[in-house]
């Protein structure tokens, strides 16, 4: 798996090249220092994953993850932070990013959720879906009318579909959601596929972004 580091500090550039390259399976195929590089990377290499930092000058992660996603070459971004819940992850979420990491996340760990986004799902847990998405909600509310109503792509969806994206909202795993429906592990990543393609959403974590702010799904209260 080809795997591009943008940080602005060489040192943390340089100690993720080491980690990534200590896995017989991950290759750095190429280093950045602001948004504007990996977005340049990303359509020279056309890498599986790019490990994003957010603050960055010339072009910060949030505005380079958002044109990395336009460029349709199935790059997927992994959002390094900082701080858990970082301000800045909910509006990554909502340009396109696959998940997110803390950068103390143990190296293991860090390998492991390289490999689970070039796998195409989303690194995001159901507690932690829960937490970021209701605080993403909260933090951009609705007009005065309230919240809107579904958008019309969400009419191509059967009934079940619909019940299948909300417990994608949940946070739950296909054999969650297989329990939860009394069906198979497989019918439910069946039917999560079908969600992907009917709404155009790249990971699972689009479709929760989508489940929420489409209002098919309110956030809890705190």
């Amino acid at each position: 798996m080809r795997v591009v580091v943008v940080d602005d500090q060489a040192l943390v550039r340089g100690a993720f090249r080491v980690l990534v390259d200590s896995a017989p399976d991950l290759e750095v195929v190429g280093e950045g220092e602001n948004g504007a590089e990996a977005v340049a990377l990303v359509r020279d290499l056309e890498p599986d994953v790019v490990l994003m930092d957010i603050r960055m000058p010339v072009m910060d992660g949030l505005e380079a993850t958002g044109a990395i996603a336009r460029l349709g070459v199935g790059t997927r971004v992994l959002v390094l932070t900082t701080f858990d819940l970082d301000e800045y992850v909910f509006g990554a979420l909502r340009a396109g990013a696959s998940g997110f990491l803390l950068k103390d996340t143990p190296p293991v760990q860090l390998l492991d959720g390289i490999r689970v986004v070039a796998g195409g799902d989303s690194l995001l847990g159901p507690s932690v879906t829960r937490q970021l998405i209701e605080e993403f909600v909260r933090r951009e509310p609705a007009g005065a009318g309230g919240r809107p109503e579904p958008p019309a792509s969400l009419d191509v969806l059967t009934d079940r579909e619909r019940e299948v994206l909300v417990l994608v909202a949940r946070g739950l795993s296909n054999h969650e959601i297989g329990a939860e429906l009394f069906v198979t592990p497989a019918t439910a990543k069946t039917h999560v596929s079908r969600l992907l393609m009917k709404l155009g959403a790249r990971d699972r974590t689009q479709l929760v972004v989508l489940a929420y702010e489409s209002g098919l799904v309110e956030p809890q209260a705190p």
